[in-house]
């Protein structure tokens, strides 16, 4: 029927009410709803879009787990290297003393000359002063070293002269007979040893750079104090090989070779006349009883208190210690592999860790010294 609101202006039979344009949903509905429930969405469903980049990516849990691994194995890594640091990295060859009174580094032949020269003086009986000026003679003249020439003529540690009367250059370049001859010049020196070091000093040698022995005096007092044995268990030397004795002329030996226990071990009548022959009376030298399963041998050296340098009721054993250092500072050229005394005990096969407490103790009458080094296991 004409005019009826039922069919509207446009003649569709929708309700009047509908907006133009609408597809017949709720009037509710926003313009360019597509038809699916958004609260889909807000329920974690999402349309895909190729445009994003899907690719997997590790878990952060996971990636937690290797660093921390990793960093496990650093560490490890780092503690088995400081332990095995001086196999892996072996410490540099030459000797050092500590004292209370003061610390110092020598090689190894300067520590030996250092120690022969000592011995020398106390198997004269004569004091630490003694021993305290021909070392520091020795440093000025040498460093502490047995050269083969010098100025003009002179020759050795002293750098003594053949023309002035101080014997052949063969026999200046023996330390022993060299320290032998300044000390026969020395103790007749009134009062040398109340005089100022470089007095003293140069009353022998006549140098012409008269106060140039004072400046070496610390030291000289410093190592006097170990070869001496005052200052106990205060020498460590690293050596890496025990070498062939140097030659008459104080040259090292060319071809060098590492001694094996046995070789070494036919050494030990040499250690026990080089001892006998550097301290004297002051010390017996004989054979002592082999570890077991240890076929090295063992030289025990007793010191003579009434003979030595030392005085007083702790004499016997500064005496031992006087030895025992000795035996260190000549372990490379002798092939001495251990060195026990007064409870303590050095070692060749390891480096760096100088003095260590012996279990047994060893003994304060004898220091035990072993040639060749322990057997390769």
């Amino acid at each position: 029927m004409a005019g009826s609101t039922e069919n509207g202006p446009n003649g569709s039979g929708y309700d009047g009410h509908d907006q133009p344009g609408h597809d017949g949903h709720d009037g509710h509905e926003g313009p360019g709803h597509d038809g699916y429930d958004r609260q889909q969405e807000q329920d974690g469903y999402q349309e895909y879009d190729e445009s994003e980049d899907y690719r997997v990516r590790p878990r952060r849990p996971l990636r937690r787990k290797v660093l921390t691994g990793l960093l496990v194995l650093a560490v490890v890594a780092a503690v088995v290297l400081f332990i095995n640091r001086k196999q892996l990295i072996p410490l540099p060859e030459g000797c050092k003393v500590n004292t209370t009174a003061g610390q110092g580094s020598l090689d190894i032949a300067q520590a030996s000359n250092a120690a022969t020269i000592t011995a020398v003086t106390i198997a004269r009986g004569l004091p630490e002063r003694a021993a305290t000026i021909a070392l520091a003679t020795a440093m000025q003249e040498s460093k502490l070293r047995n050269l083969a020439g010098g100025d003009r003529d002179s020759v050795g540690l002293f750098q003594q002269r053949p023309s002035q009367g101080w014997g052949t250059a063969e026999q200046i370049q023996d330390p022993v007979y060299a320290t032998n001859k300044f000390l026969d010049s020395l103790v007749r020196v009134p009062g040398y040893a109340s005089l100022p070091l470089t007095d003293a000093a140069q009353a022998v040698q006549k140098s012409g750079y008269p106060q140039a022995y004072a400046k070496h005096e610390t030291n000289a007092t410093l190592l006097a104090s170990v070869f001496t044995g005052r200052s106990p268990a205060a020498l460590d030397c690293v050596v890496h090989e025990f070498v062939a004795a140097p030659a008459a002329d104080g040259t090292p030996a060319a071809d060098a070779a590492a001694a094996s226990a046995a070789p070494a071990s036919a050494q030990s009548p040499g250690v026990a006349d080089r001892v006998r022959r550097e301290f004297g009376r002051a010390v017996v030298a004989a054979p002592a009883a082999k570890a077991d399963k240890d076929p090295r041998t063992v030289l025990a050296v007793t010191p003579q208190a009434a003979a030595g340098t030392a005085s007083g009721p702790d004499a016997q054993r500064q005496g031992g210690w006087a030895v025992a250092q000795w035996a260190v500072a000549h372990s490379q050229e002798l092939g001495i592999g251990v060195v026990a005394y007064d409870g303590k005990v050095w070692s060749f096969d390891k480096p760096g860790d100088g003095w260590q407490a012996k279990t047994p103790a060893a003994s304060a009458d004898q220091v035990l010294i072993t040639v060749g080094a322990p057997a390769k296991h």
